[in-house]
Order: structure tokens, then sequence, then C-alpha cells
């Protein structure tokens, strides 16, 4: 398996992409194309001792900044790191790819450049993000500001493939959220949604409200991308303060650190249990061939769990899967 990984994309490339992708190859029968400039890839290589076996490289000249609006993929950098892996994928030249760059131009590449499965409207964002029983897939985590019913069907249909066939999750339960847990509240779109879910063969379990996520209700959580993103960014906000503030509790005092050193375990047990890195990042469901969105401040860790999670996603025909389910 052939997986292309954009070298330059989020804030700690090169050197965690590509010391990521060295490790995955290590641990998984994969090999890789970088996408990038090749001379800065080669010297940073060097530089920290990182083996380049079994990875290629693909020289580009241009990289896509969180600054460049979404056309940019498609217009004015069509030889950026993130361009050129769209691309070789397109031709055929690998069997997925991974960026941890500009979401929207990502999106837009992988929609237009990609295409979508057929029959399906609108490819989507879904991250995958741990919860008090394990984890659970955001399904719309912000590529589809506005929505309609039969798009949020769609994105219920594509979670629930993912989640049993790459995350092991047998007839995963599919909530949508909502503002109350009664099957009249919310929008239109919302009640119109609830209706279409109600009816298919999905095990839908109802609408789910914000404060029960954290609690793992369900094993994906259906709504449209800007009430998802909020979802998202809120998550991911609240975690790092609550982390913040534990660090800050237990080494204020003496008698803080004493008791830090006493439950250290327990606290690294509970941090690696939130990390949202050990999920690797997020699949852009819906389109004919895989593309993964990583973190923005990726590790190395995030590049090879994105890697593990790209060779399921393949190892598990999940596209085919989802073109036949419609």
């Amino acid at each position: 398996m052939k997986i292309i990984v954009d070298a330059f994309g989020g804030d700690n490339a090169p050197l965690e992409i590509i010391k990521g992708c060295a490790e995955a190859v290590r641990q998984f029968d994969v090999n890789i194309i970088l996408t990038g400039n090749q001379d800065i890839i080669k010297n940073t290589a060097s530089k920290n001792s990182i083996s380049l076996e079994n990875i290629e490289i693909e020289n580009c000249t241009e990289v896509i900044t969180m600054d460049d609006t979404a056309e940019a993929v498609l217009k004015t950098k069509k030889d950026s790191s993130m361009a050129v892996g769209i691309r070789l994928l397109n031709e055929g030249k690998g069997d997925a790819f991974i960026s941890a760059g500009n979401s929207g131009a990502l999106c837009m590449g992988a929609t237009l450049g990609i295409k979508r499965i057929k029959g399906i409207k609108r490819p989507a964002f879904s991250p995958i993000l741990p919860c008090a029983n394990g984890f659970f897939m955001l399904m719309d985590g912000g590529a589809n500001i506005e929505c309609r019913p039969e798009m949020l069907y769609q994105f219920a249909l594509m979670g629930s493939i993912y989640m049993e066939k790459v995350m092991g999750i047998k007839k995963p339960r599919i909530g949508l959220a909502n503002i109350g847990t009664e099957e009249h509240k919310g929008t239109e779109l919302y009640r119109n949604t609830y209706e279409l879910l109600s009816e298919s063969n999905l095990n839908f379990i109802g609408n789910v409200e914000g404060r029960d996520m954290p609690n793992g209700v369900c094993d994906v959580v259906v709504c449209d991308g800007f009430t998802g993103n909020m979802i998202l960014k809120t998550y991911e906000g609240v975690a790092i303060t609550l982390m913040k503030e534990i660090k800050s509790l237990f080494s204020s005092s003496t008698k803080g650190k004493l008791a830090a050193s006493l439950i250290m375990k327990n606290l690294k047990e509970f941090k690696v249990k939130f990390d949202y890195n050990s999920y690797g990042g997020a699949a852009i469901l819906g389109t004919s061939k895989p593309v993964f969105k990583a973190h923005g401040n990726a590790k190395a860790s995030t590049i090879v769990n994105a890697i593990r999670l790209c060779k399921d996603y393949v190892s598990a025909d999940t596209i085919k899967e989802i073109s036949s389910s419609l």
C-alpha cells in the first residue's frame, strides 16, 4: 500500500511529518510518497538522522498556507505540496492522501479534484473525538455550513459504515445533535432529518444534546458543518483549558506537587485518554478516493496514527461499502 503525505502541511512541518512517516514505515507494511521541496525534505531528514527508506519524494515548489483561500489549491498554487498530492492520488499513484494543511483548501481539492462517490451530495469532515467510554465521530466537522436533510442522512450513513468497518464498532449508534432530546426540537432541517433517520435502517437513537456527547451516548453525532465546527472547537478548547487548570492546580504548591507525585500514573493515563492526536485526524468521507485531514498542529505520533487509519480505511474497502449502500 502506498500513502501520499503532504510534507509541508501543518504547524510542525516538515520535521514532524517526516518523522511520522518514517515511523509508520517501520510499524506498518506501507510505502510513502512525500510531496514538497525535495532539498528541504532531504536536508531535514539528514540533520535529524531520519531514514527515508521506502519513502519517495515528489518535488514541489509551493506551499498552501493558512492564509490562502480554498481556491488556491486549484488555481494559484497548482504546484503546492497539497495540490500535487491530490493530483497523484487522482492519477492512481497512491492509495490515499493525508495533509495537516489548510482545511478549506483540502476539502475543495478533494471534492473537485478527486470527485465525490456517485450519489453523495457533499463530502464531510469526520473527526474522531474522545469521550468517557471511548470515542465518537462528529459528522460534519465543518465542511458544509448549509445542509439539507438528505445530506445529513448521508453523513449518518457514511459515519456508520466508517465506524463499523474502520473503528470496529458493531451497529454504531447514530445521534442527531440538537437543543433537546424530544423529536419536535430544533429547526426545520433537524426535524426533517429526524424523520429521515427514524425511517432508515440505521441504528438511530434520536436527538442528543451537547452536554451528553462527552459521556459517549452515541458513536456518530450528525449535524451541519456550522454546528459541527462549533462543537469541535468548543470541545477542544474546554479540553485544553481543563488540562492547563489541572496542571496549574498540582504545580502551584508543595502540597499539590506531593499529591501529583502520588497519582502521576493516573494523570498520564487521563491525558492519553483525552489526547485527540491518538486518533490521527478526520477522513473526508464522500470522496471517491481516501483523503484524510490531520490536525493542524500534528506531531509525528499524529501522522503515524493518521497513516494507520488510512491503511485500515483502504483495507476495509470503505468507499465501496458506502457506494453500494446508497
